[in-house]
């Protein structure tokens, strides 16, 4: 359990066994413009924790949003924060009160996205937000599965009532940046249901979304694309909006009497519009979603990906030594599929 910082504020050099089996190198963010890596100690588990020795982390735009200052007043609490809360690893300690894990047993795990914790060799999580990870679920696999795959899941099942046994009336569903982190998720579990799934993507990740089980693509630099319009014509019942951009506007001549936009990076805008159509009984409807987390429904995304119905698409790989570079790809929003950081 050697901690070794590759850069760090304050450069210091392990002189003892005991020191070494107690330090954890991490690059915490120390403002919203500044990070570094440096040696921490490591973690201890309170009665329902378990302590993990990370083996993959996954990133998502929360995290370097809460670098740039966008989720102020709220987020961080305090600094330093340690980024990154999706990840995968193997217990090593465990709190009292923990019944589920002992050490030795591998984990998909979410972290409390107020402290974050990921970006490390050892993080905290709650019993009640880890899971198993069996040997079928790699750990990289692992990592791009909790915020990423559980805001799918959240929006297609919780909010758009889609069943994943292919029950239910066929439902007409749109998935914008159906080739990122949360699309390339949604597309799946939406083939899982009984629906028609229409994506937007850039030309160059076309054939792969249509891998995913997508029914049509299109390409939002074109027209067609830029105007979300149906090759066949259909009126979408329900919008998995991944993306950032398009005006109501563009949204409401698309959809069915009763289609619901399922805005997943809601802002202001996104409330004043779903108040004022609320206020006006519109049958039409932008709605913001914010995951709430669970652990029974981590549990259903690792199951499906042990059974092969559910697949996590790597963008790249990068050690933590480097995860600058990484964290670089996630702003520039280049990435197809998830990041994964290994320390």
């Amino acid at each position: 359990m050697k901690g070794r910082a590759p850069f760090s504020s304050r450069p210091r050099e392990s002189t003892s066994s005991e020191e070494a089996s107690s330090t954890s190198r991490s690059p915490p963010i120390f403002s919203f413009s500044r990070n570094l890596h440096v040696n921490i100690p490591v973690p201890a588990p309170k009665k329902d924790e378990v302590l993990v020795k990370l083996e993959a982390i996954g990133i998502n735009p929360y995290d370097w949003k809460v670098q740039q200052g966008q989720l102020k007043p709220f987020l961080p609490r305090k600094f330093p924060m340690i980024p990154a809360n999706d990840v995968t690893g193997e217990v090593v300690k465990v709190g009292p009160a923990v019944e589920k894990f002992k050490p030795g047993d591998k984990v998909v795990a979410v972290l409390n996205p107020m402290t974050g914790g990921g970006f490390a060799e050892f993080a905290i999580a709650k019993e009640s937000q880890t899971v198993a990870r069996p040997p079928e679920v790699s750990a990289p696999d692992g990592a791009g599965l909790p915020v990423a795959g559980l805001t799918a899941l959240q929006a297609l099942t919780q909010v758009a009532g889609l069943k994943l046994d292919g029950s239910g009336p066929l439902k007409n569903i749109l998935v914008t940046a159906a080739s990122g982190g949360v699309g390339h998720y949604t597309v799946q579990l939406a083939k899982l249901g009984n629906t028609h799934v229409t994506a937007t993507c850039g030309a160059r990740n076309i054939d792969l979304v249509k891998s995913l089980g997508a029914n049509e693509v299109l390409d939002y630099r074109t027209p067609e694309g830029a105007a979300l319009k149906s090759p066949s014509g259909k009126k979408y019942d329900f919008v998995i909006h991944c993306a950032l951009g398009f005006p109501w506007s563009v949204f409401e001549p698309n959809l069915s009497a009763r289609g619901k936009v399922i805005d997943l990076s809601a802002g202001l805008k996104t409330m004043m519009t779903y108040s004022l159509q609320k206020l006006t009984f519109s049958k039409k409807l932008l709605v913001p979603m914010v995951l709430s987390p669970k652990g029974k429904n981590l549990e259903i995304l690792v199951k499906l990906v042990k059974e092969g119905k559910l697949k996590t698409f790597i963008d790249s790989k990068c050690p933590l030594s480097k995860v600058e570079d990484a964290w670089a790809k996630s702003i520039s929003g280049c990435a197809t599929g998830k990041i994964i950081v290994e320390p």
